[in-house]
């Protein structure tokens, strides 16, 4: 496999030695700024098995990082081979946050985001969330579940990089996007609310939107006017609530159990 399968990685991509890391470095912060942020070799990975455009990728450690390529990704050595520059150690440092363990960070083209109107899976609603981790995991589970797509409502970005990180990359395998709910995709809505008629007894259609409220104030009151049906998780008496990422994991697999798996599609476990 070259660099030039995966898109928006060059076949002739430098060959990474890092022996001048200055003129990388100010390409990287000349970059930052329009690009979205992957930390870490996991949200590398998955950006480019999607599709992500990737500019630069930087690691400390060229050799463990192809090393743990050839042991997680062998479909992607050779492509990160050719796209991975070394710069010293320390360097990540003055660059993000928070390096994380892999030492490997890279910066990609952010997704358009755009959901189909004529679709076959559903999308997640998330009305107004506040926790990045959880709107990471949310996308995850989306990606994982083939859900088209994450819409956010508020001012939350969801394409922050703490959000990125949790969601390990996935972003790019499913349409993220901050959406109000005047411009929501066309479909049915159902709203998840503790006075909604029980899952259990519902089918959702294959273009249904599915809204969850924020972690600490529910629905918002334009959502709830918004929804064509409100329903709710089964939930044993005087336990509060579920976990964000937990409600919209139990939503999906609802979705995914009453249909038959396709042939040669998703069914097989991965690790995490």
């Amino acid at each position: 496999m070259t660099g030039g399968e995966y898109p928006g990685v060059a076949a002739d991509a430098p060959d990474g030695s890092g022996a001048h890391p200055a003129p990388l470095l100010r390409q990287w912060r000349g970059l930052a700024e329009d690009c979205v942020l992957l930390d870490g070799f996991h949200a590398l990975k998955h950006a480019l098995r999607f599709g992500a455009r990737i500019p630069l990728a930087l690691t400390e450690d060229r050799a463990a990082a192809l090393e743990l390529a050839d042991g997680l990704a062998p479909d992607l050595t050779r492509t990160l081979d050719g796209l991975l520059r070394e710069v010293p150690p320390g360097a990540l440092r003055g660059l993000v946050p928070r390096p994380h363990p892999t030492g490997v960070a890279a910066l990609a083209v952010r997704g358009g985001g755009r959901v189909a109107d004529d679709r076959t899976s559903p999308v997640v609603v998330l009305d107004n969330p506040r926790h990045l981790g959880n709107v990471g995991a949310v996308i995850r589970l989306a990606a994982g579940a083939g859900a088209a797509g994450v819409l956010t409502t508020g001012t939350v970005d969801p394409w922050h990089p703490n959000v990125v990180r949790a969601s390990a990359g996935l972003h790019f395998a499913t349409a993220v996007r901050r959406c109000e709910p005047s411009a929501l995709p066309p479909g049915p809505l159902y709203a998840l609310d503790p006075d909604g008629r029980d899952l259990r007894g519902l089918e959702l259609p294959d273009d249904a939107l599915v809204a969850f409220g924020s972690e600490r104030h529910g629905l918002s009151e334009a959502l709830r006017e918004r929804a064509d049906h409100l329903v709710a998780l089964p939930m044993q008496p005087q336990v509060s609530s579920y976990n964000l990422a937990t409600s919209v994991a139990m939503t999906l697999y609802h979705w995914m159990a009453g249909r038959a798996p396709a042939p040669g599609g998703p069914g097989r476990g991965t690790p995490a």
